[in-house]
């Protein structure tokens, strides 16, 4: 069975072809998964870059999807047949946050999917959602529960709100799509024009070229009439925080996803404190609430933006695809 496995201490050059053994039949409580799909995320790349230091041979990529060949005893929530995508948090089923690191994280703590198929407990999939092809399926377990977690099961996203979205990457669009389709206004920062006339196209009511507006965060205010946006998706960190807050109106929140500027750095608390703003941070979401999100998804018949796929033996091209910066939405691994 092919596989992609990430040689100590990592960096792309570190990540190999190697032959793994089939993982058999799948006993009691459990499902075999044949994968055909997953998807670049910045976590991923961490780990693959040797940024997040994971085991010498770790089978890399949070995201897996595919379809079930076999289920065990005692298994009754899928059948054989049936499009599954995998769980970022596999013991966080339901309930509030329970994790607060990676130990249990596929691609991570745990082997990932970067293979051609796994046995695992039923429970660290849910149902793909109907008519979604796997690579489609594969951009909703990090990226997308991100984006419905951070608006909707955190934010309490409602039609008639203001969210401000930082950046194009998987995270940010899925917030537009998910905000327009919920009835928000969404104003969308980048600093391409080519990408920022995207997610015009993708219904943004207001974009920002950060690079020409430095106080992008004044100009987001300025635009909901002087009371600031009712949520920011940060995916920036530290450098993008204090405009963030600028941009928040009082009362608002802020979900800290990103650390795209680094991991740690100055907060202006007095200007955070007079918005008496929520800083939320937070990472991903429980199976219960993914399991939610594709319900959604169902009902406002979403699509994921796909910006390229590539296949399982061309994982390091698509890590420097990422790399560059040049992707608008999700980069996938199909095979």
């Amino acid at each position: 069975m092919k596989g992609i496995s990430l040689r100590a201490p990592g960096g792309l050059d570190r990540l190999e072809r190697v032959e793994l053994p089939d993982p058999g039949a799948p006993g009691p409580g459990e499902i075999r998964v044949r994968l055909h799909a997953s998807s670049l995320n910045f976590h991923d790349y961490a780990v693959v870059s040797g940024r997040m230091p994971a085991a010498d041979g770790r089978i890399p990529m949070s995201d897996g999807a595919g379809v079930v060949e076999a289920v065990g005893e005692g298994v009754t929530e899928f059948g054989v047949g049936e499009v599954v995508v995998s769980c970022f948090f596999p013991t966080w089923q339901d309930g509030p946050p329970t994790v607060g690191d990676f130990s249990t994280v596929p691609g991570d703590g745990v082997d990932g999917y970067a293979r051609e198929a796994v046995v695992r407990p039923a429970d660290w999939f849910t149902r793909a959602p109907a008519g979604f092809s796997p690579a489609e399926a594969a951009t909703l377990t990090t990226a997308g529960l991100t984006a419905w977690r951070a608006l909707v099961v955190d934010g309490a996203l409602k039609a008639g709100d203001s969210v401000l979205v930082l950046g194009t990457g998987g995270v940010s669009i899925f917030a537009l799509q998910l905000a327009k389709a919920m009835g928000a206004t969404v104003i969308v920062t980048s600093s391409s024009g080519e990408k920022l006339e995207r997610a015009r196209s993708l219904g943004a009511d207001h974009t920002i070229n950060y690079r020409e507006q430095a106080d992008w965060g004044v100009l987001a205010r300025e635009w909901t009439g002087g009371r600031g946006v009712d949520h920011v998706v940060e995916v920036g960190g530290p450098a993008t925080l204090p405009q963030s807050i600028a941009a928040v109106r009082v009362g608002g929140h802020i979900s800290l996803i990103g650390v795209l500027t680094g991991a740690a750095g100055p907060v202006p608390t007095a200007a955070l404190m007079a918005r008496q703003a929520r800083l939320q941070g937070l990472i991903v979401g429980s199976r219960r609430e993914q399991a939610d999100f594709v319900r959604a998804i169902e009902a406002t018949a979403l699509r994921p933006v796909i910006d390229r796929a590539f296949a399982l033996d061309d994982i390091a091209a698509a890590f420097r695809h990422q790399e560059s910066g040049a992707h608008f939405g999700k980069i996938c691994l199909e095979f």
